[in-house]
């Protein structure tokens, strides 16, 4: 029974967690896919990262997928960051440092798995005071 000042909290759907782990993963292999194909066109075993910017600013439809991602990501690390301190998650600079090596196609949802599984240990401590 709760109280009208306090809500019960929904349980969690306990497949969606999988569902953002499978994302996680596409989201790490599909770039890294086109990472290693631009690093093979371009001639060298290494990133070149002034020549990778330069190419996703070649033309206008390049830079509006560029400013786009940046604009989003950008404020989606910002609500990472917060949402993590406000549930007390574990893993935020595991999160964090693979937006920035890997890609932010798996951090986000790397984020979203650890905070699914976050919110289902809440529900059950929450069902069981």
């Amino acid at each position: 029974m709760t109280s009208d000042s306090q809500a019960e909290t929904p349980r969690p759907l306990p497949w969606l967690k999988w569902v953002y782990l499978a994302l996680a993963i596409a989201g790490a292999i599909f770039p890294w896919l086109a990472n290693l194909d631009f690093m093979q066109a371009t001639g060298g075993a290494s990133f070149n990262l002034g020549l990778f910017v330069s190419q996703a600013n070649a033309n206008p439809a390049a830079q509006s997928l560029s400013r786009d991602l940046a604009i989003g990501a950008t404020a989606v690390v910002i609500w990472i960051v917060q949402e993590s301190r406000r549930i007390k998650m574990r893993g935020l600079v595991w999160v964090l440092l693979s937006c920035i090596t890997v890609a932010f196609a798996f951090g986000a949802p790397l984020f979203l798995y650890l905070r699914e599984r976050r919110l289902e240990e809440l529900w059950i401590e929450e069902q069981n005071p």
